[in-house]
């Protein structure tokens, strides 16, 4: 976690690059940020799975997952998808600019716990996102794991984040990494069809597996089903639901579900924590 201090208190960061990964009108655009402090710089550490408060002065900020492992070095990666007032004013930044950020906000993935086991990763569109640093992680420690499966898909290939990564990780003999696409495509090698379905179709054994699910709230109710289906216990299935967050710490009060805020108890939780409450994908 961070010792930055109080959380209000958001910091001076520089955009040092950006890149799109997709195009249309709610492009998504990755930023790789560093803090323009030192002593912020190394205080800060973050988790998989937490999320951070980035925005422009004079514009606002938003609730973004951290999209880049703490194995990755001394940097922060966000991706954010261009869909409101504060992102169309973060996507107006570019390498030299500034950007404020706090946090991190949240709880993580316990993926220290998950050591010796299969880990398997299924999302969609920009729900990628906050699973990519479970991946990094996994593949920065690679003889902790038993294994590590990656299902992701989107409506087009155009719609498919960090495309070039799994151009690589696809080329690896000790990672599988299976991608999809709603709609047929000339020269689309990879399969075509929903992600719960692909699930289905490749058949992973539940046996020693933790499997981490994110992306749009029917993709995830489908695949949870389709979970349940192979025989994973609700203690082997992991979902975040950062998407309700304001504030990021707990006083705003928008992002209760049940009984819990989603940023002060997410946005990380375990399906044997979310079944019972029917708001959570609503």
């Amino acid at each position: 976690m961070t010792t930055t201090g109080n959380p209000y208190i958001p910091h001076l960061a520089t955009v040092e690059e950006t890149w799109y990964e997709t195009g249309g009108e709610r492009c998504i655009k990755t930023f790789k940020v560093v803090f323009d402090e030192e002593k912020v710089r190394e205080a800060w550490s973050h988790r998989p799975g937490q999320c951070a408060m980035i925005g422009v002065l004079g514009e606002g900020e938003s609730m973004i997952s951290i999209s880049c492992s703490p194995t990755e070095g001394k940097f922060l990666r966000f991706s954010v998808m261009r869909m409101g007032k504060v992102t169309q004013a973060l996507h107006q930044l570019e390498a030299g600019d500034k950007m404020m950020v706090r946090g991190p906000y949240g709880n993580s993935f316990p993926i220290e716990d998950w050591q010796g086991k299969q880990i398997l990763t299924i999302g969609g569109g920009i729900g990628q996102a906050p699973l990519r640093p479970i991946v990094e992680f996994v593949k920065a420690n690679r003889d902790k794991y038993a294994g590590l499966t990656m299902i992701y898909g989107a409506r087009t290939s155009g719609d498919l984040c960090f495309k070039g990564e799994f151009e690589e990780m696809s080329k690896s003999d000790d990672l599988s990494c299976h991608l999809t696409i709603d709609v047929e495509e000339e020269e689309w090698e990879h399969n075509v069809g929903f992600v719960p379905q692909m699930l289905l179709d490749l058949n992973p054994s539940p046996e020693n597996t933790i499997a981490i699910t994110c992306g749009p709230p029917i993709m995830i109710r489908f695949v949870l089903e389709n979970l349940k289906k192979l025989g994973f216990e609700d203690e082997q299935i992991y979902t975040t639901l950062e998407n309700r967050m304001k504030c990021g710490i707990g006083k705003c009060g928008r992002c209760n579900a049940g009984n819990m805020y989603v940023c002060k108890d997410g946005p990380v939780f375990c399906y044997a924590v979310l079944k019972d409450i029917p708001e959570a994908f609503a």
